[in-house]
């Protein structure tokens, strides 16, 4: 059963942008694990976080750290939460999310779906 889905794009000259005029912006949203990526790789998972916010539904006290794009086994993006985004996850009854990127032609796209436990 779908939760909540959630879905975002980026402009990757504004957010590139952005990143250059604020040094401290890529410690604020990314884990130590994502700070390392290309900037459009960057843009792409920040849209993901936004799109897991919408698609939790609630997000009071959630903070960027508390989301993580990590890599499965076959290369697929996937979302570890921690903290006050894991909380409202277990809350909503939410099991698992299923987790879409892409850039191209200047933006960064992001799909989640939240899918509630079995």
């Amino acid at each position: 059963m779908i939760v909540g889905i959630g879905v975002d794009v980026v402009d990757l000259a504004r957010f590139t942008r952005a990143v250059g005029r604020t040094a401290r912006l890529v410690e604020r949203l990314f884990t130590a694990n994502e700070r390392d990526l290309p900037v459009h790789s960057l843009a792409a998972r920040f849209a993901a976080k936004e799109a897991l916010m919408k698609a939790l539904g609630d997000t009071e006290g959630v903070r960027w750290h508390d989301m993580e794009i990590v890599s499965d086994a076959e290369g697929n993006p996937e979302f570890v939460l921690n903290g006050t985004a894991a909380a409202i996850a277990e809350r909503r009854g939410i099991g698992s999310f299923h987790l879409s990127m892409t850039h191209d032609a200047g933006v960064a796209c992001a799909f989640v779906v939240a899918e509630g436990r079995v």
